[in-house]
């Protein structure tokens, strides 16, 4: 069990930059996982810690130990494909087997760690089918299996329940961090899955472009408390207002043009938090509660007619549209709603939401 540490790290594919000056640490034992959209160098960062890719330069750690120039196979690290990539004229036994094999342990090791990784995985009994005759799902945890046989010190999962369909993801989801539970080892998980980056990690990276970092967090404070636009856009939904910052003696505002005064909650901790500055005024759609009643203790209020409704079963998503002709999103659970009071289209309606939810962001 030990950490990953990135120091420096550029790498490039001819004239195309993919990480620059990248720095990352990522600490021992956790569930980490690597956030950003397609292009943004994730599943490159993945395959330098594996070696299956070299640096241009810069260094990483594994624990104490530089592995910049180590082989992959003396790396205590093994990843799991987003293909599975099974040996198809191979049981599920001498998939899992292979490697021990190819490292030449007795018969004895290799069938007790053969039967223990295929018992943590919950496959037991199926060593002698071949990959064909499995689920997806089971052919990804014959893959779970087939890495953690060697006791690897890092577990990498690139992008590993792409393929699987949404119920059958949330339940390998689960599966996922009942087994880092068990193992205690590093899991590090690129994915450009917001939901499933929230579900399974302890901590979180979130990448833009050239593999900068934009946040590293827990996933509640990443998506409660977003550092940029890109970060509150990117991880999950919000919706963005742009206003003029006002510090009075008792008040804290932003004035949106066509809307109005909204009052805020921050500390003056951040260079760009100036009186009378551009900003940024985040709030996340399940924040505001949406009703055709006039309602008291709020912070703020904004006047709205609903456009569209989209119902989830669960909950239900309004698309409003502000006075400014500004639309905006509301996410409200079903059960949450007033007794007998239907919203439906071109209502007019009040949305209520306090200050404390508001998340200021530099305008840039």
């Amino acid at each position: 069990m030990r950490s990953i540490k990135i120091e420096g790290v550029n790498k490039s594919f001819g004239d195309e930059v993919i990480l620059s000056k990248l720095d990352l640490e990522i600490p021992s034992g956790q569930f980490f996982a690597l956030l950003g959209p397609s292009g943004c160098g994730k599943t490159t960062l993945l395959r330098l810690i594996a070696g299956l890719e070299t640096v241009d330069s810069g260094k990483i750690f594994l624990g104490d130990q530089d592995i910049t120039h180590v082989p992959p196979y003396e790396r205590k690290v093994n990843t799991v494909f987003q293909q599975y990539a099974l040996f198809s004229h191979m049981t599920i036994y001498d998939n899992v087997a292979y490697s021990l094999r190819i490292k030449k342990k007795s018969k004895k090791e290799i069938e007790e760690r053969v039967y223990q990784a295929l018992k943590m995985v919950r496959l037991s009994g199926y060593g002698l089918k071949y990959p064909r005759s499995l689920s997806g799902g089971q052919q990804q945890r014959v893959a779970l299996a087939r890495a953690i046989v060697n006791e690897p010190d890092v577990l990498l999962l690139d992008e590993p329940f792409a393929a699987l369909d949404p119920h059958l993801k949330e339940q390998m989801l689960i599966e996922l961090i009942d087994l880092q539970d068990k193992l205690k080892t590093t899991f590090v998980t690129v994915t450009h899955d917001q939901t499933e980056a929230l579900t399974v990690a302890d901590q979180m990276a979130i990448m833009g472009t050239y593999g900068h970092i934009e946040q590293i967090g827990k996933p509640e404070q990443v998506y409660e408390f977003p550092e940029s636009r890109f970060v509150a856009t990117f991880v999950g939904k919000t919706n963005l207002f742009e206003g003029t910052l006002h510090v009075k003696e008792n008040s804290q505002e932003v004035n949106v043009y066509d809307l109005g005064t909204f009052f805020v909650q921050f500390s003056l901790n951040k260079p760009w938090f100036i009186p009378g500055c551009k900003i940024l005024m985040s709030i996340r759609p399940e924040k505001i509660l949406i009703t055709k009643k006039k309602m008291s203790g709020f912070s703020n209020c904004l006047h709205a007619k609903v456009s569209d409704i989209i119902y989830y079963g669960r909950s239900t998503k309004y698309i409003v549209t502000l006075q400014n002709n500004q639309k905006i999103h509301v996410f409200e659970q079903n059960e949450e709603h007033f007794p007998q009071e239907t919203i439906d289209y071109d209502d007019n309606v009040y949305l209520y939401f306090q200050k404390e939810n508001i998340v200021l962001l530099e305008h840039v």
